[in-house]
């Protein structure tokens, strides 16, 4: 181009353009300059795009008039990489931000390191991350900005408060994992010996609180872990904490232990040899071990776990802990009245080795060892036929209410037999707990919001002093109304994700078969199969149930 001259300055830093108005043959294109910048030495520097439209604009304006005045400009420059941190203000990150170079120079692994000590950026650096940054810098365009986190602090980890540990399975917990033999099989008949404690048998062990482990941030600063806390004892019936070690429970009575909720009760334990004509009923203030069968018409109540080692018919059984029965259970049905002439009825759970004809009613799980056939279930969780790891077990021809999962191996039978399982009941008690604390929350949302109004008119106006007393009573009943808004907040919350999880958790599972006749119901929602299945689960998932094949 005629009159345009483009130059380094002695240093070659600085880009320098001369334009001789008197040479134009017609106005200089800055477009036109700025291809012939992108050639050559100038290609990768630095051009400031201000001063080289000022300088174009001002030459033209000559040439316009008519004025040769020679316009000199400083329009570019040879620029160096530039190296800036971030650090949040907790110090845990710090971020390297990187402008690639124009044409000048790429500090080194060793500068750049060096710059962060000098920014305190100290521990917790990654040379692996900034030698990355580096390499993708060299191949960046000039004047690219690359940022990223090249040092974290480690957060302090809290100690853990002591634990409990119990030295005695729960007898429902020996029962559901069978006893290996020397050939390292399982054999489901060898359920180990029957857990029942002597006097001064260690029961619950107490672990002594971590210390934690303290953090940095990446400027080099300590962060000091909390220590945990030690935990006292819950003391249940029948144990007392060891003279010699003020670490260990101890049992202060025979009888059959028991830890739920953290607290390890021995119960006093009626041991027989099994209930009939002969012994009588049993109704006892403790746990009852029965080392025979039941028979017909005969009754149990206990206040603690019943355990039967051997068979129930026709018996009634009623325990305020769980029921394990090691072998079966079967009843009559009266199929005019509908009256189950086998009854198990558990504040816990139950566990049944195989069982027809049986009315079941429990507040936690029903786990069967293989089959259970025409029988009514009533549980507040899952009902588990077969092994618990992997449930291979027979259900057929039951009426039942579940809150969880109904998992086995079959579920129904070729026969078309009718297996009923509903989910409403439990889910019906969740909605009625969320209706009623929606509709408590509206109307204490309502008052705080014109207590608010009236608190904050208040604060606004100068009160006398004989009054002052009373504004002072207003503001701590309006703070305590707030708290209790917060706490029925966190309470509705946690009633709505226990709703999202129950319609999760409910399910049908059959982990061989599925068979005709097999129905699930949530309220007005139904779903029944017609036809045989292969493994298959039956989940509720947006208002509907789905069915889905296991592979």
């Amino acid at each position: 181009m005629n009159g345009v001259t483009i130059s380094f300055d002695k240093s070659r830093t600085y880009i320098n353009i001369m334009l001789n108005p008197s040479e134009f043959t017609s106005e200089v294109d800055m477009r036109e300059v700025r291809k012939q910048l992108e050639t050559g030495e100038t290609k990768r520097l630095y051009v400031s795009e201000k001063s080289l439209k000022s300088a174009c604009d001002t030459a033209n304006h000559y040439f316009k008039t008519g004025d040769g005045t020679v316009v000199q400009e400083r329009i570019g420059e040879r620029k160096n990489a530039e190296i800036e941190f971030r650090i949040p203000e907790d110090g845990m990150m710090a971020n390297l931000v990187l402008t690639t170079p124009y044409g000048g120079k790429l500090p080194s692994l060793a500068t750049v390191k060096s710059l962060a000590v000098k920014n305190r950026v100290i521990r917790g650096v990654s040379t692996k991350k900034i030698d990355a940054m580096l390499k993708a810098a060299r191949n960046a365009a000039p004047g690219t900005v690359l940022e990223e986190t090249i040092a974290k602090g480690l957060p302090a980890r809290n100690g853990k408060n002591s634990k409990f540990v119990p030295l005695v399975p729960n007898a429902l917990e020996r029962v559901l994992r069978p006893q290996t033999n020397e050939g390292e099989r399982v054999d489901m008949r060898n359920l180990g010996e029957v857990i029942c404690v002597k006097v001064n048998t260690p029961v619950l062990r107490r672990t002594p609180p971590t210390q934690g482990r303290s953090g940095f941030d990446v400027k080099g600063n300590t962060l000091p872990a909390v220590q945990g806390e030690w935990v006292d004892f819950k003391m249940g019936t029948g144990t007392v904490v060891s003279d010699s070690d003020a670490n260990l429970l101890m049992s202060s009575i025979s009888g059959m232990p028991k830890y739920r909720d953290h607290v390890m009760n021995i119960d006093d334990t009626f041991i027989c040899n099994g209930v009939n004509v002969g012994t009588g009923h049993v109704n006892y203030e403790g746990a009852v071990l029965v080392n025979g069968d039941v028979t017909e018409k005969m009754e149990i109540k206990a206040a603690g776990d019943v355990t039967i080692n051997g068979f129930v018919e026709s018996a009634y059984i009623e325990s305020g802990g769980d029921i394990i029965i090691t072998e079966g259970a079967m009843g009559k049905v009266n199929d005019k009245q509908g009256d189950f002439q086998c009854r198990l009825v558990a504040a816990g759970s139950i566990h049944v080795q195989h069982g027809q004809g049986i009315d079941i009613q429990c507040k936690g799980n029903i786990t069967v060892g293989r089959q259970l056939a025409y029988s009514r279930l009533r549980c507040g969780g899952a009902v588990i036929v077969g092994q618990i790891d992997k449930p291979m077990g027979n259900l057929f021809a039951c009426d039942i209410i579940s809150q969880d999962r109904v998992e086995a191996g079959t579920l129904g039978a070729v026969s078309g037999s009718t297996l009923k399982v509903d989910f409403s009941p439990g889910f019906n008690q969740l909605l009625e707990r969320k209706d009623s604390l929606d509709e408590l929350l509206r109307q204490i949302r309502e008052n705080n919001l014109k207590h608010k109004e009236k608190i904050a008119l208040i604060q606004t106006k100068k009160i006398p002093k004989e009054l002052q007393r009373k504004a002072a009573e207003a503001l701590e009943l309006f703070n305590n109304e707030s708290a209790l808004l917060e706490w029925l907040e966190n309470k509705a919350d946690d009633v709505k994700a226990a709703k999202e999880h129950y319609q999760s958790d409910i399910k049908l599972i059959a982990n061989k078969r599925l068979y005709p006749g097999v129905s699930a119901k949530l309220n007005n929602r139904n779903w029944r199969s017609e036809r045989e299945y292969d493994r298959a689960q039956i989940h509720y998932d947006s208002h509907q149930w789905h069915y889905e094949p296991i592979i």
